[in-house]
C-alpha cells in the first residue's frame, strides 16, 4: 500500500518501489502529487514547445525518454527510465526497448518525406498515440506522456492541435471513460475513428 490510492480506471497503480523515487519531501497526499506533476508537466510542455530541435526529434527512443524526464523529472527519480517491472497494462518489460524503437521507426516511415503520408495526419498521429499507450514504456505517466508526444507530432505534421476532449483526462470523469473506450475499441478492432473523433472533440 502507498499513500497515493484512488487512481482512476486505466491508470498504473504506484507501488512502494515507485514511491521510493519521489523527490519532493513535502508530498504526502494524492492531491499534492497531482499538483506537483501538473506543474512539472507544464514546464515539460513549455520546454518541448520552445526547444530548438529538428522536426520529429521525439521519434527516437532517446527523444521519448527525454520528454518523459522533462515532464516528470522534478517529481520522480525514475522519470525517463524505461519500465523494468510488470504493470496492470503494457508490454512485458524486456520487450519495451525494441517496441519503442520499432514504433519510432514505423512512424518515421509513415511520414516519409512529408509530401505523401501513409495515412491522413490525424490518423497517423492517433495510431502513434494508441501504440505508445499500448506499449506503456514507463512506470507511470504514460497517457500524459503519449498525449504530449502526439501533440508534438500533430504540430510537426502541420495539422490543427488536438483538443483531447477539451479538458484534463487524469480525473475519473465521463470524459476519461470516453477516452479509454476509444483506446480499447482500437485495441480490439484497429478502428481508430472513435479515437480520432475524441482527439478532435471539444467537450
Amino acid at each position: 500500500m502507498t499513500p497515493f490510492e484512488g487512481q482512476p480506471d486505466g491508470a498504473t497503480p504506484l507501488i512502494t518501489e515507485d514511491v521510493e523515487g519521489l523527490k519532493p519531501s513535502w508530498i504526502s497526499t494524492q492531491a499534492e502529487l497531482n499538483q506537483a506533476e501538473a506543474e512539472n508537466i507544464l514546464r515539460g510542455r513549455l520546454w518541448a514547445s520552445r526547444a530548438r530541435r529538428p522536426p520529429f526529434w521525439y521519434l527516437r527512443d532517446a527523444g521519448l525518454k527525454d520528454l518523459h524526464q522533462r515532464m516528470f523529472g522534478d517529481v520522480w527519480a525514475w522519470a525517463g527510465q524505461l519500465r523494468q517491472r510488470e504493470t496492470n497494462i503494457g508490454f512485458d518489460p524486456h520487450k519495451i526497448p525494441v517496441a519503442v524503437r520499432d514504433l519510432c521507426e514505423d512512424t518515421a516511415a509513415q511520414i516519409g518525406s512529408g509530401s505523401k503520408l501513409a495515412y491522413p495526419a490525424d490518423e497517423l498521429a492517433v495510431r502513434f498515440h494508441h501504440r505508445l499507450v499500448l506499449i506503456h514504456p514507463f512506470r507511470n505517466g504514460n497517457g500524459r506522456h503519449a498525449r504530449l508526444a502526439t501533440d508534438l507530432l500533430v504540430a510537426d505534421l502541420g495539422a490543427e492541435p488536438f483538443t483531447w476532449g477539451g479538458a484534463e483526462l487524469t480525473a475519473p470523469t465521463d470524459l476519461r471513460t470516453d477516452y479509454l473506450t476509444a483506446l480499447r475499441h482500437a485495441d480490439t478492432t484497429l478502428d481508430f475513428t472513435p479515437l480520432i473523433e475524441f482527439a478532435r472533440r471539444t467537450n
